[in-house]
């Protein structure tokens, strides 16, 4: 399948570059009514896609089936754009939606850490 970038509509701020996480469909009303902030959402048939800055994946594991999309690369199922912030930022806070994609999918959450070290 051929692949496409979510295009962050004009006047929408992305200084912290782009990256996207998608979920299957049948969540995405679930999470997109639970979030306290919204970025740029998109959707399709099959799935729905929100911005996030990039590198939200690092030290991070992003639970089955949610996929992560690196430079918001995603199969073009020809996605459209189903929610347009407020304001001039397309990203939805990260950490917010990595919570509620865990709660719907139940799995913990799971955050690498640098290792430990004590002196004594």
């Amino acid at each position: 399948m051929a692949a496409t970038r979510l295009a962050v509509p004009v006047g929408l701020h992305t200084g912290l570059g782009c990256d996207a996480v998608g979920v299957p469909a049948r969540f995405g009303f679930k999470i997109l009514s639970r979030l306290p902030a919204k970025g740029c959402v998109y959707a399709d048939t099959d799935w729905w896609w929100w911005l996030v800055p990039a590198g939200s994946d690092q030290d991070v594991r992003w639970p089955l089936p949610a996929c992560y999309a690196a430079g918001a690369e995603i199969p073009d199922r020809r996605p459209r754009l189903i929610h347009h912030p407020d304001g001039t930022s397309p990203y939805t806070p990260p950490i917010p939606l990595y919570l509620l994609v865990c709660q719907l999918t139940g799995i913990a959450p799971s955050w690498a850490g640098p290792p430990v070290s004590s002196a004594l």
